[in-house]
Formats: C-alpha cells, structure tokens, sequence
C-alpha cells in the first residue's frame, strides 16, 4: 500500500510539472468564505482590488495582501490602516512587495479584533501516518514549527477500527490542555466539529485557523489557510484554479524548465523528471521535506543552471540539494553554473551537490574551491542534507 501511495503521488507530481497547475492553496479571503459557510466566526471585512476600492473609514483596520504563501507579516503584507488614506497608501507599498515570487493583486481589509489571547488550531493530512491530525498549541500567531513540541497538542483522527472522526474524547482533552474558560466549552466545540465538516466535505488537505483570537463569548477566526485536494476539484466546480500564475513556474517554463513548489524545506534541482521524483520520495524517506523542486531536463549549460538555483533562491530554503546524475551530462560545466550562481547571488543556504557524468572530478573540484559539498552518491548527498536541515530546524525548537 505504502508503495502504491508513493507511486501515484509520483504521478501526481509528474502531472503538474506537465499542466503547470498550482497547488490549490486558497487566498485567505477565499479560506474565510468557507469558514462563514461551515459557520467558523470571521471579522467582518471587505476583499479590495486596487486603491479606488477603500470604503470611507476612520477607525483602525488591518490590511492584507492576499498571497498564497505565509510569512506575510514579516514581510509587510500585514499592517494595522486608521484610515482610507493610510489603507490607500499601504495598498500602493504592498503592489510593490514581492512575496516568495508573488505579488498581491487583492487585498482584505477588516475589522481589527481586540483578544487577550489566541490559539492555534488546524486540522491536516498526515501522509506518514496515512490519516488526518488535529494539531493544536496555545501559542497562536507564529508559524507551527518555531513552537516548543510541549506547547502543540496532536490527535490522529484515526481509531483501531480505522474509522475516522473526532470524538467527545479527543474535544474534551484538547479544551483542557488548552485551558479554556468553561464558559466557551461549547463554541470550542462546535468550532472543531465544523472544521472537521470542512475537512471532509471540501475535500481539503489542510484547514488552519492562525491566530484563532479568543474571546469572552467564543472564537473568531483571525486567519485562513486552507488547500484542497487537487484530485478532487471535480467535485468543486466554484473553485476555480487557473492554468500556473506564480511567476517563478513562468520563469522556468519560458527555460523550458519544470517548476513546482512543494512547501518544505529543502529546494530541489535535477535533470529528469524520473530522477527528480525518485529524489524526492528519497528525501521523505530520510526523514526531509522538499519545498520544491525544478527539473533541468538534460541541459548542462551554466547560464542554464545559474539561473535555475536563481529561481529556487528566491523561496530562502534552508539547504538546496542538486542532483545530476548522466553519463553524456558535463558535470564539470554544472559545476561552473553553480559557482556563478553562488557568485552572483551570494544565498543565505547551504548547497549540496550530487555530481555523476562526464568530467565528474573537476566538477567536484571546482565546487570545493568554492567550499559547497560535493558527494559521489545521491544516498550521501540526501544523508547530509537532510541531516543538516533537521540538525537547523530543531537548533531553532521545531518539530
């Protein structure tokens, strides 16, 4: 079964790499549409598509650019408005902004909710148990991973009998761990029993609530992240996902390059879409996740490979692992391409070299010099960067 699983995400993978899809990772404003629908409490808010759009106001509002990536806060996508000017003017400075590769062409003004406290509460795909998990922290706000493992709170939604559901049990030891007020017992748990209905009937992969605000009378949700089974839009004729608009897809095809994120941590550069596949089950394997991935195809051309690391560094990986592997593929000339690359660019992650063709040695020598790991082995180079991303990750208190 574990197989059969492995071989149809495989597929799945090959696919978007040909129809150049995106991930169907919702804009928050699309996410929190469906929380009103399952009856999950939003701010009240207005989605804005450029300046002209800003409602008169003199109150404090935030303001959002709609991106399908995180981080947006730290990036300026997220600022407090206290009026129609200064909701304009914040407009104009987001347009600018690049977000991972994105920029925002929609924007969600809302209402801003004073809470004394806020949570973390999501419900997700488990591909290594093969089940849904309920995840909560009392620590809301920052991303899931900088949470001490203490603080989160994780239920696999999956009995013996593999029936799946969450059950009085599960919701009666989450609201205690999370130490919630009694009075909020019941919204408590009919805002998990209505996340759990959006899980199954939306066909989602992801449904997260960050920060979820806590309230004396319940719960509002402050954010939206929610992604869609892809396989599934068939039964969801009103999502409509477009042929590929992230920029950085369109950047590589226009190389005749293959581009896909992913969402960990490490990027990925291969030549060939079965040997980029087969290194991607191998990283999960060890343990690693990949963030994305960029099929070279069977270039050697420097320019080429300068520009793919170009591509993948704009998503700030932890580490980049380049696996070329061919006998006609000039290793020494791939080598001379991510030289340039580190030259120019100058990036803030390790990179982790697998180099087999022709002229192997000087390839690996090359990149020595310029003091990046060079490794024989895909099986060597895959040990090292994960062990290494792993190694950063819990240095910084991740899971």
């Amino acid at each position: 079964m574990h197989k059969l699983r492995k071989v149809a995400r495989t597929e799945r993978l090959i696919q978007k790499m040909h129809n150049n899809v995106i991930m169907v990772n919702l804009l928050e404003y699309e996410g929190k549409a469906l929380f009103k629908k399952y009856n999950i409490r939003i701010p009240a808010g207005k989605v804005i598509h450029n300046e002209k759009g800003v409602p008169a106001f003199k109150k404090e509002k935030v303001l959002k650019a709609q991106v399908p990536t995180g981080h947006r806060g730290k990036n300026g996508g997220v600022v407090i408005v206290k009026d129609s000017a200064d909701a304009r003017n914040a407009i104009k400075t987001m347009k600018k902004i690049n977000f991972d590769g994105f920029f925002s062409k929609d924007f969600l003004l809302e209402d801003k909710v004073k809470h004394p406290t806020e949570l973390y509460l999501s419900i997700a795909l488990d591909r290594s148990k093969r089940a849904p998990v309920l995840l909560a922290s009392d620590r809301g706000g920052v991303n899931i991973e900088e949470i001490p493992k203490e603080n989160i709170f994780i239920f696999t939604l999956i009995s013996k009998n593999n029936s799946l559901g969450i059950t009085n049990l599960i919701e009666q030891e989450l609201f205690t761990k999370l130490n919630l007020e009694k009075d909020t017992r019941e919204a408590f748990y009919e805002l998990i029993d209505s996340m759990w209905r959006l899980y199954q009937e939306e066909d989602a992969e992801l449904v997260e609530i960050n920060p979820l605000a806590v309230l004396k009378n319940g719960f509002i949700a402050l954010d939206s992240k929610i992604v869609i089974d892809d396989d599934a839009l068939f039964r969801h004729p009103d999502i409509k996902v477009p042929l590929s608009t992230d920029p950085l897809e369109l950047a590589a095809k226009k190389q005749n390059m293959s581009f896909v994120r992913l969402g960990g941590d490490i990027g990925l550069i291969a030549n060939g879409a079965g040997l980029t596949m087969a290194t991607i089950d191998m990283i999960a394997e060890k343990g690693g996740t990949t963030g994305d991935f960029l099929d070279l195809g069977g270039t050697d051309d420097p320019k080429k490979v300068a520009a793919a690391v170009g591509l993948i560094a704009n998503l700030h990986p932890k580490a980049l692992l380049i696996n070329i592997f061919g006998g006609v593929t000039k290793a020494d000339t791939v080598a001379e391409g991510i030289v340039a690359a580190v030259d120019s660019l100058k990036p803030d992650f390790r990179i982790f070299v697998r180099l087999s063709g022709f002229g192997t040695e000087k390839g690996k020598e090359t990149l020595r010099k310029k003091g990046i790991d060079a490794y024989d082995g895909a099986d060597e180079a895959i040990n090292a960067v994960v062990s290494y991303t792993r190694k950063s990750l819990g240095q910084r208190g991740k899971l």
